[in-house]
């Protein structure tokens, strides 16, 4: 199967196991290496997609929406530079419990630390501020994706609750064909 089918699946089973868990929001930053995840959040009939531009304002924004509803939201956003501006939004919502789920694209491992500033080592990049954080290493067929995010989503309610922070690395190419 080439990498942009598994990319796909990954992204349409993660979405749904979401809407699964309870989430009902994601607020997304967009880039080219999240478009896997923003694509199937679009999709998905049971998830409120908002899109933010600006990194920093869709953090906020989410934490926001998290402390209204009480319940778990996930922001996503491409890789490198962008995730570094969740940070004041992660640090908001880690010490006031917000539960959120901080989904953050990556390059895959073989392209981390060329010099680019979307290459960036995103490793545990909120440090303390998250209650949890894994990298699951690029999509693969065969992987346990719905309980990841099932694991992720059961974090950030706690408790404590707070912020979890999923690393999330795709191949290229990043999609493929999808149905209009």
């Amino acid at each position: 199967m080439d990498q942009a089918k598994v990319n796909e699946r990954f992204a349409v089973t993660f979405a749904d196991q979401l809407a699964r868990s309870g989430v009902t929001d994601v607020c997304l930053a967009p880039g080219s290496r999240s478009a896997p995840l923003a694509m199937a959040f679009a999709r998905h009939p049971g998830l409120r997609t908002r899109v933010l531009i600006d990194e920093r304002s869709c953090g906020f924004f989410a934490v926001g929406l998290a402390k209204a509803s009480g319940r778990p939201v996930a922001i996503l956003c491409t890789s490198g530079t962008a995730a570094a501006e969740f940070h004041p939004a992660v640090v908001e919502a880690s010490y006031s419990n917000t539960p959120l789920l901080v989904l953050t694209a990556d390059r895959p491992p073989e392209l981390i630390g060329v010099g680019a500033n979307q290459a960036i080592d995103q490793t545990r990049l909120y440090g303390s501020a998250v209650r949890w954080f894994h990298d699951p290493g690029p999509p693969q067929e065969g992987d346990d994706w719905r309980g990841l995010v099932t694991g992720g989503v059961a974090r950030s309610v706690g408790p404590p609750a707070g912020p979890v922070h999923l690393n999330l690395p795709f191949r290229e190419p990043l999609v493929g064909p999808w149905p209009t």
